[in-house]
């Protein structure tokens, strides 16, 4: 079956949704990627699915042997807890730039209230909003690089916010009224405080996860 495409580059576009079909949970690491399925799924030409292999690789959703097809990365217990410290350490030193100046993003505080509009909607449609919650204070630091050193560890955010989610590890309640602490934080100038909260925040999705992964 030919799936539709949106209007972007061909390479974007069978990027964009591999990634999603990853994200979601319908291509698994059961699966062989391979060039020639791809090509035949979305009607493109086999370097053009190479093309899109090749930046899943890049953001580490997909692997790939020597000589092997690509598959979807399998997340293990040390793997979610490597990816979750990686963003406390970057995420803890933002918060504490951020309230020297209490700067309370905007787009965060936008995010957070989506968050708790959609209450009862399914856990899978929290991660977009989660997502742009913590996206929004790293962008409101205003540092090119730094931005960029986030959004590298993105897709594999996504992709631990994804199963935290679909095993309903955490409900909106908990996870709106912890971003809204980080917040009053933030306008109070309390660096200690904010850092200490995301610090709990993302240990105890960090650890609910690597112990379902673990099983």
């Amino acid at each position: 079956m030919t799936r539709p495409l949106a209007t972007k580059t061909v390479v974007d576009a069978v990027t964009d949704d591999l990634r999603g079909r990853v994200l979601s949970g319908s291509l698994t690491s059961e699966t062989a990627v391979t060039e020639l399925e791809i090509a035949t799924s979305y009607s493109v030409a086999r370097p053009t699915a190479k093309a899109a292999i090749e930046k899943l690789v890049g953001e580490n959703l997909l692997v790939r042997g020597t000589h092997k097809s690509a598959r979807v990365a399998e997340l293990g217990p040390e793997s979610v807890r490597d990816i979750y410290l990686a963003r406390a350490y970057l995420e803890s030193e933002i918060l504490r730039r951020l309230a020297a100046t209490h700067t309370v993003p905007e787009e965060a505080v936008r995010a957070n209230a989506d968050i708790l509009a959609l209450a009862g909607a399914g856990d899978l449609a929290l991660v977009e909003p989660d997502m742009r919650f913590h996206t929004a204070l790293v962008d409101a630091v205003g540092n090119e690089r730094i931005a960029r050193m986030y959004r590298s560890l993105v897709s594999e955010v996504r992709l631990c916010m994804t199963r935290v989610q679909a095993l309903h590890l955490l409900d909106s309640a908990a996870i709106h009224a912890e971003h809204e602490l980080i917040l009053v934080q933030l306008a109070a100038g309390d660096a200690e405080g904010a850092a200490a909260t995301l610090d709990g925040h993302l240990a105890a999705a960090r650890e609910r996860l690597a112990e379902a992964l673990g099983t």
